[in-house]
């Protein structure tokens, strides 16, 4: 479905438009900064809703795209498209990124104009990801993300905000040098076999690469660039500091949608241009998904500190996500989308609720609170229904991806599945133990009396989280529905090129 009015451009480029309009602004006005990045940004999500209310979920195509000419020379075009797999992530990009925004009304004092601005052009980055259709233009926004995320953790960080920052941008850089050789490779080897050199996604994704040692060294290049984004075991080594460092904004968009783009990238790319290594190392994917499941769910239960306890919590639920992507079968990768939306925001709200916790006591040690519902009744309330959800209670949306995940992962390894199902175990306890730390008991501290329960403001970020939690938990087939279709194009795909692959 083409449609003239450039829907997905204006989506995307938006927040970049506000944020050359704020840098004309006059620095001494933070209010007014906090305000117009926030009416930007809630713009960008009345804009993208009708994404969702226009979008037909029985179709697989790419709907809502958008061709143009770039650099044709060189087989380059503006090419954006959405399915029922980005779809899902651009709308959750376009939901957090006010509330990221929000978060950091009173906690970020310095350099408010710049925050503003960093944020607004990292979220045209982001959903820049996840509607390109060109693997040119794909890269460019891959590489343009990176730098006002590392404005964010390296600027408004922590104590030891410049190492994590720098952390996180050779990690990145390693994998997308990598992944830029595993593009060219495939621009080449598609011209030479065809004659018609290009970057098109849905072009190469057509054509059928030769299986062997070429196709196994560029899905490695692009899977080395993902697996460190999502982070994979053992690649997740620079998550926790970014996480720590970072202020409350950047863990909220760091967990809810970069992490994604991981995920995202091994569907949108690694099953339908490489196929037959797909196939060839999805075993050895899939067992260090199930390490990332339980070794986070381990190094969670151990933590003193908050923030470090859901940072580790992420590796172990987007273990729950890539054992979805590669168990290659329908309800393992319906699992892995619907878990991808789940985690962003059951994650999501964990930080933000930490951050506001934060910013009442200047500490995040679990041992520095307790007793918290005689003070704070509805902050620990709703504190207790996020916890629930990120532990996959059923009723909440937690429930729906793990499930189908598992029902997936036994068909292909019971072993397997059986060891990555004591990962919820595991997120049980250390969930519910930190729950039962921080919330009840006696107070112990007495900072701890003087706490003051939640403000509009706050209920105002966490309320459309928690109506998305319970509504997903209730009744899942109104995001399920919607990616259904692409899901079973992708398989049909991917199997049907490893066959013609094999008969060549």
């Amino acid at each position: 479905m083409t449609v003239p009015i450039g829907l997905l451009s204006a989506v995307t480029f938006l927040p970049a438009a506000g944020a050359l309009l704020l840098a004309l602004l006059p620095r001494r006005r933070p209010a007014v900064h906090r305000a117009a990045g926030l009416l930007i940004a809630l713009a960008t999500l009345a804009v993208s809703v009708p994404l969702w209310t226009r979008f037909e979920g029985d179709s697989a195509d790419f709907q809502f795209a958008e061709v143009y000419r770039w650099m044709p020379t060189l087989g380059v075009s503006f090419h954006v498209g959405i399915d029922g797999i980005s779809l899902l992530l651009v709308l959750l990009t376009t939901l957090l990124t006010p509330i990221a925004l929000a978060s950091a009304w009173h906690a970020i004092e310095d350099r408010t104009k710049e925050f503003v601005i960093t944020m607004l052009l990292l979220e045209t980055g982001m959903l820049g990801v996840f509607v390109s259709l060109d693997l040119f233009l794909f890269f460019v926004f891959w590489e343009a993300m990176l730098i006002p995320m590392y404005l964010i953790i390296g600027v408004w960080g922590g104590a030891n905000r410049i190492y994590a920052a720098v952390k996180f941008v050779l990690y990145t850089m390693v994998g997308s040098a990598l992944m830029l050789v595993a593009i060219l490779a495939l621009y080449y080897q598609h011209g030479a076999a065809t004659g018609a050199y290009t970057f098109d996604l849905p072009t190469l994704a057509r054509w059928v690469l030769p299986p062997g040692l070429g196709q196994n060294l560029m899905f490695l290049g692009f899977a080395l660039a993902f697996a460190i984004k999502v982070p994979l075991f053992p690649f997740h080594t620079w998550l926790p500091d970014a996480h720590v460092e970072a202020p409350t904004a950047g863990p909220v968009i760091l967990a809810g949608v970069l992490l994604k783009m991981g995920t995202y990238g091994f569907l949108r790319f690694c099953l339908p241009l490489f196929p037959d290594a797909s196939y060839l190392f999805a075993p050895a994917v899939f067992t260090l998904a199930v390490i990332g499941i339980v070794y986070g769910a381990w190094v969670s239960t151990v933590q003193p500190d908050l923030k470090k306890l859901v940072a580790y919590s992420s590796v172990s639920h987007l273990g729950f996500v890539m054992l979805g992507v590669f168990t290659l079968n329908q309800q393992g990768l319906v699992g892995g989308v619907i878990q991808m939306i789940n985690h962003g925001l059951s994650t999501g709200a964990l930080f933000l609720m930490v951050g506001m916790i934060y910013e009442r006591r200047h500490t995040r040690l679990i041992a520095d609170f307790g007793g918290l519902w005689k003070v704070i009744p509805a902050f620990s309330a709703l504190f207790l229904v996020v916890v629930l959800s990120s532990l996959g209670l059923p009723g909440l949306n937690g429930f729906v991806g793990e499930f189908l995940v598992l029902v997936g992962a036994f068909q292909v390894s019971p072993r397997l599945a059986a060891l990555a199902t004591t990962g919820i175990i595991f997120a049980a306890v250390y969930l519910l133990w930190m729950y039962q730390r921080v919330v009840f008991g006696e107070i112990t501290h007495e900072e701890n009396r003087r706490l003051v329960d939640l403000s509009p403001r706050e209920w105002a970020l966490l309320a459309p989280v928690l109506v998305f939690i319970v509504w997903i938990g209730v009744y899942p087939t109104a995001f399920t529905g919607k990616t259904e279709a692409t899901i079973a194009a992708l398989l049909a795909q991917v199997e049907s090129k490893a066959s013609v692959a094999l008969e060549k």
